[in-house]
């Protein structure tokens, strides 16, 4: 059975824009795979706590070494890590913020990115343990970056890399771009991202 993982790193709560297409997508995925579970982490309702001493200690410690405190933070981050190694298809959602992804959703990052668990070092370099699996990013923006702006993009290029990082290769994106720029151009802006999403769905 397929297992997808949602990952809704928009501050927005229900009225993010890459949220409800992250949903659709979810949704029209369900519809290609029937009997698929979805894993919803909404990390603007329940964030992770930002990565701290206790964390960057902890992760060089043997599990009986931790004091109490480290082997809380810990514990968070490995529910964290145990649902994208469970998952064969992850989606993430963050809004555009200051050119780059929302602090909740790299505070995500930051707990799943871990050696020994989703990438390993090796006499050859870093290799990624999460090979085979899905990934897709949606990312909602006032602006438009794909195109002369390009240069200003933090987050989709950032977003690709760390999930290259821990083996997963496979990454589509959906860009809901210039949301800012009028009604007009905001529902041009999620028609085309909807329709994306649509045929995203049907190629997997």
């Amino acid at each position: 059975m397929s297992s997808i993982l949602l990952v809704r790193g928009s501050t927005r709560g229900d009225d993010s824009l890459s949220t409800k297409i992250a949903l659709q997508l979810v949704e029209e995925l369900q519809k290609k795979a029937p009997g698929s579970t979805v894993v919803d982490r909404d990390l603007s309702a329940n964030p992770l706590p930002h990565i701290g001493s206790d964390f960057s200690s902890a992760i060089r410690l043997a599990p009986a070494d931790r004091t109490p405190a480290q082997a809380e933070v810990i514990a968070v981050s490995d529910a964290a890590v145990d649902e994208l190694l469970a998952a064969d298809t992850i989606v993430l959602s963050s809004g555009f913020i200051n050119f780059g992804i929302s602090s909740i959703l790299k505070s995500w990052v930051d707990h799943v990115a871990r050696a020994g668990r989703t990438f390993n070092y090796t006499e050859n370099g870093p290799v990624g343990l999460l090979k085979g699996k899905k990934a897709y990013l949606v990312i909602a923006s006032g602006g438009i970056y794909s195109g002369d702006a390009a240069a200003l993009d933090f987050a989709e290029p950032y977003l690709r890399r760390v999930l290259n990082f821990i083996g997963i290769t496979d990454i589509e994106a959906i860009r809901i771009e210039g949301v800012a720029y009028g009604p007009e151009a905001a529902e041009k802006a999620i028609g085309a991202a909807q329709a994306r999403a649509q045929e995203l769905a049907k190629a997997a």
